[in-house]
């Protein structure tokens, strides 16, 4: 099944703004979407809207153009600022003062004139969604890795400078862990490469069993190399989640393969530039791991 053809997300999943200074057409927006199993809220004008955008998340806004205090032109302009992944359907009573070209060339991705009917309205918010879920999958699948499901490399460069900036920013410690898996060309030599990419893959699923949610990220760094990011965390934690990988990978039992793990913690070197501090961090993390290779294999060493 192509991403095109893939079936709606779930309403469920979908929240709404509607913005109109008219109660009637706010009453008739609110009748359909609440109909149809929309989340929805709604805003009297675009000051409104701004508020409430603040204090929650929407998918799509519908916004009127003519409004007190704020139109839909100027709601429209402060989204794509500060919500660019919020999705904008401009409707007007006045077809005359403002195009379909004029509203598409400003940044809304529809366009609807009053009045208009309940499959108009449905057939637009289905259309701005299904858009919207491909894109989401398009960008899900760039920093992805397909065999583990784990994130890929491009998404770990990424990813990491972000985190060691949030860690200084808000004062936590941050840990990395490589993990290398030992013996695996010997493995795959013996057993052939789809019983390797079985033990990637099983190794993606424990890695994402053991990451804590909203606190962890795990990645296959490339080949068999792998990577978790712990944060807000202290190193006795982020070393137990390193032996619960361990632990569960050596139950699996995959012949002579074993994991050997190196684990560092981010500290700021005021002195470097953000990515020369990250190469350190990386090359330290990296030798970790190396000296668990070369010490025996099948543990974990804590960087200096």
């Amino acid at each position: 099944m192509t991403l095109l053809h893939q079936k709606l997300p779930a309403v469920k999943n979908i929240k709404i703004l509607l913005v109109d200074d008219d109660p009637v057409i706010l009453t008739l927006m609110t009748s359909i979407l609440r109909k149809n199993g929309y989340q929805f809220d709604s805003a009297n004008d675009g000051l409104e809207a701004i508020k409430k955008m603040a204090q929650d998340t929407f998918s799509i806004v519908i916004t009127d153009i003519n409004m007190p205090r704020m139109n839909g032109m100027e709601l429209l302009k402060h989204i794509l600022e500060f919500f660019p992944q919020t999705a904008v359907i401009v409707t007007t009573g006045f077809s005359r003062e403002y195009s379909y070209m004029d509203v598409i060339k400003a940044g809304a991705i529809d366009y609807m004139t009053k009045p208009f009917d309940t499959d108009e309205l449905l057939a637009k918010l289905h259309r701005v969604i299904r858009e919207q879920t491909m894109v989401e999958q398009l960008e899900k699948m760039s920093i992805s890795d397909g065999l583990t499901a784990l994130y890929n490399r491009r998404y770990f460069d990424l990813k990491l400078l972000e985190e060691i900036h949030r860690s200084t920013r808000h004062n936590y410690r941050i840990f990395l862990a490589f993990i290398d898996i030992d013996n695996f060309k010997g493995f795959n030599d013996e057993y052939g490469h789809q019983a390797g990419d079985k033990v990637l893959q099983a190794l993606g699923s424990i890695m994402l069993n053991c990451a804590r949610r909203g606190g962890d990220w795990a990645f296959r760094y490339g080949g068999d190399e792998f990577a978790m990011l712990i944060t807000e965390t202290s190193e006795e934690q982020a070393l137990m989640i390193c032996e619960r990988i361990n632990s569960s990978y050596r139950d699996k039992k995959f012949g002579s393969t074993s994991l050997s793990f190196g684990l560092g913690e981010f500290k700021r070197h005021s002195e470097l530039d953000w990515y020369e501090d990250m190469h350190l961090f990386l090359k330290k993390t990296d030798d970790a791991m190396y000296k668990a290779k070369n010490g025996g294999k099948n543990k974990i060493v804590i960087a200096d």
